[in-house]
């Protein structure tokens, strides 16, 4: 299935270089409005996702970062085009009138012609399928915490305590279904059967997930270094972090990484007084948790070592507490990431 921007040549003015199209994506359409480098409108235009684009001159493209933006974009470069994608966010502020699609393509351009809105990295396939592999592992994880929460809710209606860890749980599991003494009726002991032998095969399934992202580790270089030289990153958080931001060019330093992870406090300011409020938890709520699950592990295990780095987490730990501490250490190790991304290439030593 091709790109679209059909009739363009039959629209009010022809596309020149200089010219700007802000496009809203649609499932079955496309609405188009292209803007003139002075931010007059030449032509508004709507068209069908059958259609194929037309040999115009290389311009400016610009779509919010929504559902398929990415393949879109991926598809209008190949025509020679440059493509922005905007968050959706930045956009919002701009719309005026009622929500139409031409109405937020409108918004669109103006968003693009502020100074300030940043745009959204384009990704590649191969990041894209690391990333389809974590979205199915995290899904998968999500389905089995959720099953082990109805087996301890059901099992609470008969009188049946379940342990909170996963681990105590799959031991003491199959002791509930065998036990006739434990008040638990047949129908439920079924069920319950049913649910244990779904949650096996998930765990399975989460183990080959986990091999395939173990094989992507070692034969992708950045997310190999990124294992072995920063304390706190593993197999998930490097191919997470690759997939999601390649080599990092998208950030000028480290701070603007870990901006984007909302690991920095957020400032609030008024009447020339400024405080600085909790983490921001903006951009991608998963690469956060994977970066604060490892700077916990790394705040557990400094307890008792005299390196200078475990020095420093137990002092913090010791004035601050152990939640500002995960998140320093989780904040170091975003700026650490950073620069291991923008100074390894491949094949070479950190």
């Amino acid at each position: 299935m091709e790109v679209l921007l059909n009739s363009i040549h039959r629209a009010n003015g022809r596309v020149r270089d200089e010219d700007t199209i802000g496009i809203d994506i649609g499932k079955q359409t496309f609405h188009l409005i292209a803007q003139e480098a002075s931010g007059r409108e030449c032509w508004r235009r709507k068209v069908g996702r059958a259609q194929r684009l037309a040999q115009v001159p290389a311009c400016t493209v610009v779509m919010e970062s929504c559902s398929g933006a990415q393949h879109w974009a991926r598809q209008m470069q190949r025509f020679g085009h440059t493509v922005r994608l905007i968050a959706p966010k930045h956009t919002r502020a701009y719309v005026q009138g009622n929500k139409n699609d031409f109405n937020d393509a409108e918004a669109i351009l103006e968003a693009q012609a502020r100074p300030r809105t940043r745009s959204v990295a384009l990704k590649g396939i191969e990041q894209q399928d690391i990333q389809a592999l974590h979205r199915v592992r995290e899904g998968f994880s999500r389905q089995r915490k959720a099953l082990i929460n109805q087996w301890r809710g059901l099992l609470a209606e008969y009188g049946v305590v379940m342990p909170k860890s996963a681990g105590a749980f799959y031991r003491q599991a199959p002791q509930v279904l065998t036990d006739a003494d434990n008040g638990v009726s047949a129908l439920c002991r079924e069920l319950l059967g049913e649910q244990l032998e779904w949650l096996r095969r998930i765990d399975a399934r989460l183990a080959e997930l986990d091999a395939q992202l173990k094989g992507i580790e070692r034969a992708e270089a950045r997310a190999r270094v990124l294992s072995d030289k920063v304390n706190g990153i593993g197999t998930l958080t490097s191919t997470a972090l690759v997939a999601a931001v390649g080599d990092g060019r998208a950030f000028r330093r480290g701070r603007d990484l870990s901006a984007w992870l909302g690991l920095v406090p957020a400032p609030h300011s008024t009447g020339g007084k400024a405080k600085l409020l909790g983490i921001s938890k903006r951009g991608d709520t998963y690469l956060r948790t994977l970066f604060l699950h490892g700077a916990r592990n790394v705040v557990y295990r400094a307890a008792g070592k005299r390196d200078p780095f475990s020095a420093w987490v137990n002092r913090l730990r010791a004035r601050r507490g152990m939640n500002i501490a995960i998140v320093a250490v989780a904040n170091k190790n975003a700026r650490r990431a950073f620069a291991v991304l923008r100074r390894q290439a491949p094949g070479q030593a950190a």
